[in-house]
Parts: structure tokens; sequence; C-alpha cells
């Protein structure tokens, strides 16, 4: 499939669920396909061009939404907003304080612990953990195709939300694409 024997070799969690983010090269905004380790299309995020703040839809392949992104505006930090379908808050994404080791960013959860990610953000090479916990894993070295790159989820958390984070990271850390 893509690049399969390698990421066996570095994976985190044997059953972890893995997913390929690839960035679509034409598109107005910001639009996303989501395979599964079995190379089946499963998820689409699409951008919203031409809108005051930036808006990115997370669908499943049917054409149902499954959460908003939004951008935050009048905000003292940059700052993104993950809603549920039904309008509720989900997650609040931000950068942290300025750490000059590492980039780290904070994901502020409505219910449970926050998501801490913290790595290489802008070479897509970082974990994302919960209560010092790891439960995901962001890296591109698994793929050789220009502006993909994989995620890895332990069973039990909330795939469509870790995806959607990774997808805010990457949206934020890297505004002119």
């Amino acid at each position: 499939m893509f690049g399969r024997k390698r990421r066996e070799q570095r994976r985190f969690d044997s059953s972890a669920t893995c997913y390929k983010m690839r960035q679509r090269m034409i598109s107005i905004g910001d639009d996303y396909e989501i395979e599964n380790d079995q190379g089946e299309r499963v998820f689409k995020l699409d951008g919203k061009a031409l809108r005051i703040r930036k808006t990115i839809l997370f669908n499943d392949m049917d054409g149902n939404e499954l959460c908003k992104i939004q951008q935050r505006m009048l905000h003292l930090r940059e700052s993104m907003e993950i809603e549920g379908p039904d309008g509720h808050r989900m997650a609040m994404v931000h950068k942290a304080m300025i750490d000059p080791l590492r980039e780290r960013w904070i994901a502020k959860l409505e219910d449970g612990p926050d998501l801490h990610a913290q790595g290489n953000i802008v070479d897509h090479e970082y974990t994302i953990e919960r209560a010092g916990t790891k439960v995901a894993e962001v890296s591109k070295r698994w793929f050789r195709i220009r502006d993909s790159y994989g995620v890895e989820v332990t069973p039990g958390e909330n795939d469509i939300l870790i995806l959607a984070t990774a997808a805010v990271i990457d949206c934020m850390a890297h505004p002119g694409r």
C-alpha cells in the first residue's frame, strides 16, 4: 500500500489505526483526502475559500458533516475551533507559548484532558499526547509523496478529533499554502 513496510517498522502501537492525509495539489482552500491503511478514502476536508475567517468542513465520503473547523477572530493568539456536527465546541487549538527547543500546540478539549502536540511541526514529525500518554503520532517519513503525511491513532481515541487536530495544526503551521 503506501509505505506499509516502513510504517510497520516505525509504529508506536501495532494496533493503532493508520491514516494517510494528502492535501490536494490543485484546489481553492485547504482540501484534504484521508485514506485508511487499506488505501480506501474514508474522509475529506473541504476548505471553504473566499470567507472572512478560514473554514474547513470535515466530511465522510457520503458528504455527512462530522465536524467543522473555523478560525477564531480577535484572539491574542491565532486559534481555530473544532465544532461537532451539533454545533458544540469539541476543541480549541492554538500554539503554545514560546518554547525555544520545539514547537508545541495545545487542543483544549471541552470534555476531558487537553491534547498536547510537540515535535517538528513544520516537517510533520510530532506526537500528540494526553496527560503524558501518546495518543497519536504524525509522520511524513512514511511517504515519498509531496503534501502527504501519516497519522497513527491509538485504539479507543476519537479518530475524527485527532485527524481534525492534525489538519488544524498543519493549516496554522503552513499559512501560505
